[in-house]
């Protein structure tokens, strides 16, 4: 909103409106922003919830300290979705189809999420909105933002392409005439179904090498495989992060974690001269994207002031899925999707955990009769909970595997 409003002042020569059209300010602006929404919106919205009694449900599962967190406020996913929201209509281009499917992700998601809330806390139904009713949701956003990706003639890569001729016909060709040492390259805008991966020697992976036995047909079918894939991603990240939200800050933190991670990759990846010197593609507008990160790294960490040990309010649904969702289309967004594995470790880690457990009581129940399980509970975190492991020094031993993945996924770019 400011930048279009700034853009017209600059043109009436107004002194300074020109610090709008640069991304980095208007990130500041934002992170600032939603790191006082959080802060300062949180503490009223605590002492709403006290007084409406909107407490979280505990189940007894034998836990160190469990109980002693019935009553604390929930549903402060609101908190969060609202410092970032804010912040984004207020510094980021509202015209620019990144901007817009992130702030629909947000909302989509945070729905789902209040949903699943309000059930348990104001019908008093412990089992929350039903499974299948989420997965609709998750799958929905996925088809809403692959399909998008696919028929958006702004969602576009650049491309290089060598000549050895002066002289060749440029008028199809968005960018005409660079120069790389002796060889002379076009550059053009194209859609494309190509995203990074890490170890490998282009450092790319093409979605449409699975459907190259289709002929004329293989492009479609490898959108058709993207779509499929993002839906995946979604759903398992989303998930993810919900599994994770278990103890006193632990999804909170290791989301900006991630977030701080992603801030970076899309700002590079945006920036024509960053990706060209790292050798990454280069998606047009995609910088954009900076000014939300910014907004939902600011969101946690506000948030993790109340969130943290003991915490004085837990981001319930509303918070946690939401949290993974904006993980997972940003990734798919900037084309680092197949990051996911490195970047959300946690996640996945909570994600197996949970898979491997249950999956394993049911094979040995009916092999043996009696279920075995491989950890002492799942998710993860609980397992390391009942051995006697204090809850932060597990949270803070997270973050720190959080930061080591993170900074392991950056150094990908460059490991082929």
């Amino acid at each position: 909103m400011f930048y279009h409003l700034f853009e017209y002042l600059e043109n009436c020569d107004l002194p300074g409106a020109g610090m709008f059209k640069y991304i980095t300010f208007r990130s500041a602006c934002s992170i600032i922003l939603s790191l006082i929404i959080a802060t300062v919106v949180g503490r009223r919205v605590i002492r709403l919830l006290q007084k409406q009694q909107i407490g979280e449900e505990i189940r007894n599962l034998g836990l160190q300290g469990q109980m002693e967190k019935k009553g604390t406020p929930t549903m402060g996913g609101i908190i969060i979705i609202l410092a970032i929201l804010i912040p984004v209509f207020l510094f980021a281009r509202l015209d620019n189809i990144y901007i817009q499917l992130m702030i629909i992700s947000t909302i989509w998601l945070g729905a789902i999420g209040f949903a699943d809330d309000y059930i348990k806390v104001f019908r008093k139904n412990k089992d929350g909105l039903k499974g299948r009713f989420k997965v609709i949701g998750q799958i929905g956003l996925g088809l809403i933002v692959g399909l998008t990706l696919y028929v958006s003639d702004d969602v576009v890569i650049r491309e290089k392409t060598p000549i050895y001729e002066i002289g060749v016909e440029t008028s199809s060709i968005d960018q005409g005439f660079s120069q790389e040492g002796k060889i002379q390259v076009l550059t053009k805008d194209v859609k494309s179904t190509k995203t990074t991966i890490p170890f490998f020697k282009n450092n790319e992976f093409d979605y449409t090498w699975f459907t190259s036995w289709a002929g004329e047909y293989a492009d479609m079918l490898g959108w058709i495989l993207f779509v499929i894939a993002t839906i995946f991603i979604i759903t398992a990240v989303s998930n993810g992060a919900n599994l994770t939200d278990g103890l006193d800050g632990l999804a909170t933190g290791t989301s900006a974690i991630i977030g701080a991670t992603l801030g970076i990759l899309a700002y590079v990846s945006g920036n024509m001269v960053y990706a060209d010197y790292l050798h990454i593609m280069y998606i047009p507008h995609s910088g954009e994207l900076v000014v939300f990160i910014s907004a939902f790294i600011g969101a946690t960490i506000g948030f993790l002031w109340y969130n943290s040990y003991p915490a004085q309010i837990f981001m319930g649904d509303t918070g946690s899925l939401a949290l993974g969702g904006i993980i997972a289309v940003f990734a798919i967004i900037i084309h680092k999707e197949l990051l996911i594995p490195i970047l959300c470790g946690i996640f996945l880690m909570e994600n197996v955990s949970v898979v491997l457990q249950v999956t394993y009581f049911k094979y040995t129940k009916q092999r043996f009769g009696t279920g075995r399980r491989i950890f002492l509970m799942a998710p993860l975190h609980h397992h390391f909970q009942k051995k006697g492991i204090p809850e932060p020094k597990i949270v803070n031993r997270f973050w720190i595997i959080g930061i080591i993945l993170a900074v392991l996924t950056i150094v990908t770019l460059k490991m082929r």
